[in-house]
């Protein structure tokens, strides 16, 4: 993939704005289990880094996902995960089936703020027995006169706690379970909402998840995203848009704990000289960089399959499947040559050993994504 000069510009942007409006903050964002959403996105909006690949028309950049995932993949140098998470939950996650299917009334209402920053946004398709099994959804939006009427309960929501609106995955009729879901935008403080305490994660604290239940939540039928029953293939299409984004945010991600590790190891002495100078050790950071490219290349790949308008199901899945399962290996590697300071709470290999374990569970776990790619190579046995 060629970059031009913009995507290089819309990294040091990022990159700038990492440094110095996140970055700084990390440790106590981290520590109090939330971040200012609100102040931080409006803060990227005015940036235009909210809406890099959304229509200019409604406050994006329209430029093409290229250009997100140059964004996405700075964001990765944050010294924590959980903020990227949410930044990208808004951008990749909450909102791209909203600007393609979405009507003009509610791309007005909910698309033009949220790229603006003045809106947080939310994905609400998990429910606690249903988490990579999208179909085995329970929560039903049922018609009422011009409304309908949901209840059922999310689990696992990111930025739920400090959202404005939910894009949620609804059940809107009897069919089969692949014909009969609807996304449909939700505000949070529509009556009936409630939620959970913050859940305790091992990972991405500073980035808020909650359950969420809806009680004989209203809302105008026009609040639907496209047409009802399709829910479930949009959601599949936003999916890809997901695991591309964590594939590109790992690489950011594992690129800052090997750069940090490695300059540890050059001025950390032992046994007369620096640990760098162990064979073994560099001959395992040239191992590490060499994996790291790999996945970029494999990632880069699928970015430009989607440009062409194919569909990178395939790319897609094997990019996250990859990415979730390096992530650990950097993480634990560079982890082993920090030693003791390895193992302490606020070291960058222990941070990445943390929030990155979530890559092979988010957007659907390692094993959905190799059921995937054995259906596309035609070598998964016929269902019966």
């Amino acid at each position: 993939m060629r970059f031009t000069a913009e995507h290089d510009a819309l990294k040091r942007t990022t990159l700038q704005f990492v440094q110095n409006e996140l970055n700084p903050y990390a440790e106590q964002w981290e520590r109090e289990g939330q971040f200012p959403m609100h102040e931080v996105f409006k803060k990227m909006g005015d940036l235009g880094l909210l809406g890099i690949c959304k229509p200019e028309q409604y406050g994006g950049l329209g430029l093409d996902y290229s250009y997100n995932l140059v964004v996405t993949e700075a964001l990765g140098s944050m010294v924590c995960g959980g903020v990227p998470l949410a930044i990208g939950v808004q951008t990749d996650m909450c909102t791209p089936a909203l600007a393609r299917f979405g009507s003009e009334e509610i791309k007005q209402e909910f698309l033009v703020p949220a790229i603006a920053g003045n809106l947080v946004g939310s994905i609400a398709v998990s429910e606690p027995h249903a988490g990579s099994d999208v179909a085995a959804i329970k929560t039903t939006a049922k018609k009422d006169g011009d409304d309908y009427i949901i209840n059922g309960s999310k689990m696992w929501i990111t930025n739920s706690l400090q959202a404005d609106f939910l894009c949620l995955l609804a059940n809107t009729s009897d069919d089969a379970p692949h014909r009969n879901k609807s996304l449909i935008v939700v505000p949070t403080k529509t009556p009936g909402i409630s939620f959970s305490e913050p859940l305790h994660k091992l990972g991405m604290r500073s980035s808020q998840t909650a359950q969420i239940f809806l009680d004989n939540v209203r809302v105008p039928q026009r609040y639907l995203i496209g047409e009802e029953g399709a829910g479930f293939r949009m959601q599949m299409m936003q999916f890809q848009e997901e695991r591309l984004w964590l594939a590109a945010n790992a690489l950011g991600a594992m690129e800052y704990c090997l750069e940090k590790t490695i300059e540890y190891c050059q001025q950390r002495k032992t046994f007369g000289q620096p640990l760098i100078h162990n064979q073994v050790v560099h001959f395992r950071f040239a191992e590490l960089q060499t994996e790291i490219e790999a996945l970029r290349a494999l990632t880069y790949q699928a970015c430009e399959a989607m440009l062409a308008g194919e569909d990178v199901s395939k790319l897609a899945s094997m990019a996250k499947l990859k990415a979730g399962r390096l992530t650990r290996e950097v993480a634990d590697s560079c982890l082993q040559y920090w030693g003791g300071m390895g193992f302490m709470w606020d070291n960058p290999a222990s941070q990445l050993y943390r929030d990155g374990r979530l890559i092979s569970i988010g957007g659907g776990a390692d094993e959905i994504m190799l059921g995937i790619i054995c259906k596309l190579m035609q070598i998964a046995p016929a269902k019966r």
